[in-house]
């Protein structure tokens, strides 16, 4: 489970999009990709936190974070596109910790870091399953692992929906926000057609973790997860 062979064209459209992530990302989800955000890290990140942003893009996950912690944590921003990382120093007033990689092998000793935070990340690893073990081996005892992502509900027809959402309206919302490199947002509907449905992905969870929260919005087609170690 993951996206496999599919990750080297998905990774190319990640490195082009660059100049409109951000902009086509907030029209997509309808505006609420920073409600949500706040929603899955609020009261599970703490002062003074050591926190891994794994695939972290420009680091959203992480200055959410800091705005709700009071700026008092520790980052480490960490994704396979090193364009993307080169920019972050553009949106944080001291520089990270900057680290280049895929989730399958994270370059860090066990029980290293308070929180993991995935925004809109863990649906593009090459292996589910791996991805999610070697987060549990590097977050501490207690720590804490929040997705926030697009959800694939469980109910058939609310699924069909979010699934016509992506496949027909996005394309034309990304090319509307982003220009003609929107429609490279094609991409998303071919992720998320390898993303498992909520249960799954809840049950995949805990074969590692002790304990899921699982929040829903937009009928199932947004979620904010929290494991716990």
């Amino acid at each position: 489970m993951g996206l496999g062979s599919y990750w080297g064209e998905v990774l190319d459209v990640l490195r082009d999009i660059i100049p409109v992530y951000d902009k086509v990302n907030s029209y997509i989800s309808l505006g609420k990709d920073k409600a949500h955000r706040i929603r899955g890290i609020k009261g599970r990140v703490k002062s003074g936190d050591l926190v891994l942003d794994a695939g972290s893009g420009f680091g959203n996950m992480s200055k959410t974070a800091m705005d709700v912690s009071g700026g008092k944590i520790h980052i480490t921003l960490y994704d396979p596109l090193v364009p993307m990382l080169q920019q972050t120093s553009k949106f944080f007033d001291e520089k990270p910790n900057l680290t280049s990689g895929v989730f399958e092998h994270i370059p860090f000793q066990n029980d290293e870091f308070d929180a993991v935070l995935c925004g809109y990340s863990l649906r593009d690893a090459i292996n589910l399953r791996i991805a999610i073990s070697e987060i549990h081996r590097v977050l501490k005892k207690g720590g804490r692992f929040v997705i926030v992502d697009l959800g694939k509900p469980d109910e058939a027809i609310i699924r069909l929906g979010v699934s016509f959402y992506l496949r027909a309206i996005v394309p034309i919302i990304a090319l509307i926000a982003g220009g003609r490199l929107g429609l490279k947002f094609a991409t998303l509907y071919g992720t998320y057609k390898r993303w498992p449905q909520n249960k799954k992905l809840e049950s995949l969870l805990l074969e590692k973790f002790s304990r899921v929260e699982f929040e829903k919005d937009l009928m199932g087609g947004a979620i904010m997860v929290a494991a716990y170690k």
